[in-house]
């Protein structure tokens, strides 16, 4: 067991030595925009862009088609969400976006129609593709996608679903050396319940004033 973590240490550290200062930058950028987010500052989105546009490069040279492709839909959702976040207030048009929730029932809802569509993709992935991981990889991308639309829209429970997702990615990356990347993600859940709970806060105090 203490070998497993002395090599998984030294993996972090060989890792983080072939970094290049653009995927340097691209961490920087994906961490600054969570905590960003966590106070709902619009700058979020522009960090946001930026890393996933980095991030689409690397992957895209790197012949990482599926990643890079993620990331070009991660790099308009952060202009829609910046958008949204701004002007989606549709009842007070001067008024940024508040917080809302979907509710236990709409998320019950949601969660089983995302896992139905994992399913599906999965199977396909699994017995077509080469894929590696292929539900668990897949799930974690169609709930990732779904999420991000969450995030743009304010919705309270994106925080919730990020934790389960970056979670299982975790998994993903260790077992398939990605050992920086895995601690990334370890920090992205950490921030991710942090956010939930700051966004409960606020949340509350809203129902308080409007009540």
């Amino acid at each position: 067991k203490e070998y497993k973590i002395e090599n998984f240490i030294n993996n972090i550290q060989e890792a983080i030595g072939y970094m290049t200062s653009w995927e340097m930058l691209a961490v920087f950028l994906s961490v600054s925009y969570i905590l960003l987010a966590i106070k709902q500052n619009l700058w979020s989105w522009v960090a946001a862009f930026f890393s996933t546009l980095i991030y689409s490069i690397l992957f895209f040279d790197a012949s990482l088609l599926m990643d890079s492709a993620l990331n070009i839909f991660y790099l308009v959702m952060a202009v829609y969400g910046w958008y949204s976040w701004k002007y989606g207030n549709i009842k007070a048009q001067n008024e940024q976006l508040k917080i809302t929730t979907y509710g236990i029932t709409n998320n019950f809802k949601i969660i089983g129609i995302l896992i139905l569509i994992s399913i599906v993709l999965g199977y396909i992935m699994a017995n077509y593709t080469s894929a590696d991981f292929a539900y668990l990889d897949t799930f974690t991308t169609v709930f990732a996608v779904f999420a991000t639309y969450m995030l743009a829209k304010k919705v309270l429970e994106n925080w919730i679903y990020w934790v389960v997702i970056d979670t299982v990615s975790i998994y993903i990356y260790i077992q398939k050396g990605f050992y920086l990347t895995a601690v990334l993600f370890a920090i992205y859940t950490v921030l991710a319940c942090v956010a939930y709970i700051q966004w409960k806060k606020e949340y509350k105090n809203l129902e308080l004033k409007s009540a």
